[in-house]
């Protein structure tokens, strides 16, 4: 599985600056068991659904991934559905436990590169 999470979706000084990143991992029905590697993006472009789950796409780099696995306000509460559309393999947003850590390594990966980079 591999969970993502993108900081730095908002325009500062006229600028974008989006982090991706994906935490792939090996996860029970409860628990994260094991970060198994780590994936990261930069993009500078505006927000949108394209450019947003471009960022998403190179970071995962790996296309046997899979699930993809966000929170569904990562890409603007959009069904599943459409997502999976620029998101390939499979993509669904979080249901177990074990999915939220994931994607909250992802969050916590993001918004540390984020600001190593400002």
């Amino acid at each position: 599985m591999v969970g993502i999470d993108i900081s730095g979706r908002h325009e500062e000084d006229g600028e974008y600056l989006m982090v991706a990143a994906a935490v792939h991992a090996t996860v029970g029905t409860t628990r994260l068991h094991s970060v198994q590697g780590m994936g990261f993006a930069v993009s500078y472009h505006e927000p949108t659904l394209s450019a947003t789950t471009g960022v998403v796409a190179e970071a995962v780099s790996d296309p046997s991934a899979e699930p993809i696995v966000a929170e569904r306000g990562e890409f603007y509460e959009e069904p599943e559905w459409m997502v999976e559309q620029y998101l390939e393999p499979d993509f669904k947003y979080v249901e177990s436990i074990a999915e939220r850590e994931t994607v909250q390594a992802a969050h916590h990966a993001a918004y540390a590169a984020r600001k190593l980079l400002l």
